[in-house]
């Protein structure tokens, strides 16, 4: 299962945490203008925008899990398991496999608005990568310095729902996610006021008594709530420092560690966070054994014709100020 938020400070940024029981060897890899993406039902673009993220390479080609393009248009896919719904090749439509949806939007879109146009023409086919990787049941938050909206593919077809708090999570769909919030009018980061009774006063024994009721628990809604709830109220100066730091840190309120959540596969961790400045067009991240942030930026030759990739640094290191 996985988190994905906005942020803004002086700056605008946008990420990720990938929860999952194993890896699939991803690397954060730059797609420079002038490599081709070729689409199965389409045509190859050999000139485009610029994108970085991190994604698996198959066979030369980037399957990004998250990305961020030249422009500062973003975008993280995650598990929507029993609710994504893909369709037979529709003709009048322009028909993108999933796992082309990110080059897809990223590599032509400049911002938001013009994303939300091409999604009015694009239906998400039914179509696996190989036989040894078949799609995934995915849905995507997508955003860039003006809002987010969350894409859904459904029976009904793809639909696009404007995202006001900037957050999404797995299940259910994203209506839903949003619904939830109702449920939690009395949170906030003030002390509570005492409405229980009056001739019994209460004793505000601690701070962060205003949170009472916010979802501890690792569920996909409870994250959602979690998350919206840390985002909202996060403050952070406006440097880039600290803007890295309180974005990781917002992060963390909903990652999960390793044996708390149990699956078929195995214990689901949170694998690698990440955080992409959609201004400057770098990309940070931290994995589950390694805390040190690492960036990568998008300048570097973005107008080659091959990939570039940069393993993940998996393996942290315990400082010892003195023995």
């Amino acid at each position: 299962m996985c988190t994905a938020i906005t942020y803004q400070t002086k700056d605008h940024y946008f990420g990720r945490n990938l929860d999952y029981p194993f890896s699939y060897a991803e690397q954060v890899t730059i797609t420079p203008r002038n490599f081709p993406l070729a689409y199965r039902k389409g045509e190859t673009r050999n000139h485009h925008f610029a994108i970085i993220g991190m994604a698996y390479i198959n066979d030369d080609y980037p399957l990004y899990y998250d990305a961020v393009n030249e422009k500062g248009l973003a975008i993280a896919g995650l598990n929507f398991p029993q609710n994504a719904v893909y369709h037979p090749y529709r003709e009048g439509m322009q028909n993108i496999a999933p796992f082309e949806l990110i080059p897809w939007l990223l590599s032509q879109c400049e911002n938001l608005a013009e994303a939300k146009k091409l999604l009015k023409t694009t239906h998400l086919i039914k179509e696996d990568f190989s036989p040894e990787l078949p799609l995934s049941p995915l849905h995507w938050l997508l955003a860039d310095q003006t809002g987010s909206v969350t894409i859904e593919p459904t029976a009904k077809g793809l639909q696009v729902y404007d995202n006001p708090v900037g957050v999404l999570t797995n299940n259910p769909p994203f209506p839903e996610q949003l619904f939830h919030l109702n449920n939690y009018p009395f949170l906030t980061n003030q002390p509570p006021k005492d409405r229980f009774c009056e001739t019994f006063p209460l004793n505000r024994y601690s701070h962060g008594l205003g949170g009472l009721g916010l979802p501890g628990d690792f569920s996909s809604q409870s994250r959602f709530i979690r998350g919206a709830f840390c985002k909202l109220y996060a403050t952070s100066g406006e440097g880039e420092t600290e803007s890295v730091h309180q974005f990781f840190h917002i992060l963390d309120t909903v990652a999960q560690p390793q044996g708390a959540v149990q699956t078929p596969e195995g214990y689901e961790k949170t694998i690698y966070s990440s955080c992409m400045n959609l201004d400057r067009g770098v990309y940070y991240y931290t994995t589950y054994d390694n805390r040190q942030i690492t960036a990568v930026s998008l300048g570097e030759n973005p107008d080659g014709d091959a990939l570039t990739a940069y393993p993940i640094r998996r393996n942290g290191n315990l400082f010892y100020e003195n023995k």
